[in-house]
């Protein structure tokens, strides 16, 4: 009777210990999510999306259509710039709501990827845009972050998430010096606060200034403008120096023109381009050409 006892008491013991393990790990989920997630309301903008997406079939369409139809739910969310900023350690954020040209990007194709599959959940969401966001597809520290678009690219690459196209549609080389940030360290906090960091970034603009880039300039965008297709992610070039990319979209042709999809900080919302991509050009001193990536 002795021995029985102790062994239901073991038994006890080796159940609570293991719901203790569930809790924990439950409570960890939680946190992730909460950390994650900037508003609840983000929360209900996902639920949103994926029940509008189940009602469509959405995930029956190819790719760069998925993009399409996720780019157009954000259609008139305002433009809010550095929402991935401010926080004291960096972190996988979500913002719904307010949206910068990058952000809306990665929002639309993490959705766009993520939906493939009718029974989506948040954390599929949530490894799609991390996957995208952060060097080898990994959160570690500010500088894990692709700032530089066109590192954006080349890495997404990599991963095999995308092809840059830009040389394959008519693109031509693209020879810039990067390093704005690193000669701008005053610009962003998270470099102020941590020289370590600097020399992370530097690093990555040796690296970028190895490579071989490739553009479409400005003047010659109408004439190739056939080649890119609905859904292909564009980078628009800069005459800034030290700078590669400074403003990005989703392509899209309205009218048998290529228009950009994107959240604009001089409308101050995410609107379809007004005027043909290549004309939004052509009217801005800084601009110069576009990069053209096509997802996989």
């Amino acid at each position: 009777m002795k021995n029985k006892s102790w062994y239901v008491l073991a038994v006890l013991l080796i159940f609570l210990i293991a719901c203790k393990g569930k809790t924990v790990k439950s409570e960890a989920q939680e946190v992730r999510k909460e950390i994650h997630l900037s508003d609840s309301t983000d929360q209900e903008i996902f639920n949103s999306i994926r029940k509008i997406a189940g009602s469509m079939s959405i995930d029956s369409l190819p790719l760069n259509d998925r993009v399409i139809e996720v780019a157009k739910m954000f259609m008139q969310t305002v433009y809010v710039g550095g929402t991935l900023d401010g926080n004291e350690k960096e972190q996988l954020v979500v913002n719904f709501r307010e949206l910068d040209c990058t952000t809306y990007l990665e929002n639309v194709v993490a959705l766009a990827k993520a939906l493939s599959t009718d029974s989506v959940q948040t954390d599929d969401f949530l490894n799609e845009l991390e996957k995208l966001r952060y060097r080898n597809g990994k959160l570690t520290d500010y500088s894990s972050r692709l700032h530089y678009f066109s590192d954006w690219i080349f890495e997404n690459q990599q991963k095999g998430i995308l092809e840059n196209v830009s040389q394959k549609v008519g693109g031509e080389k693209y020879d810039k010096v990067i390093n704005f940030m690193s000669t701008h360290v005053k610009s962003y906090a998270a470099l102020k606060a941590d020289s370590t960091l600097v020399d992370e970034i530097q690093k990555t603009e040796a690296a970028m200034n190895q490579r071989e880039m490739f553009f479409i300039p400005e003047d010659k965008i109408q004439s190739l403008e056939k080649e890119i297709r609905n859904g292909d992610l564009i980078a628009i070039t800069t005459k800034i120096k030290g700078l590669d990319v400074s403003h990005t979209g989703i392509a899209i042709h309205v009218n048998d023109r290529l228009h950009l999809m994107h959240a604009s900080s001089k409308q101050k919302k995410v609107v379809i381009s007004d005027i043909p991509l290549a004309d939004m050009l052509l009217n801005n001193k800084l601009q110069s050409g576009i990069m053209v990536a096509r997802l996989k």
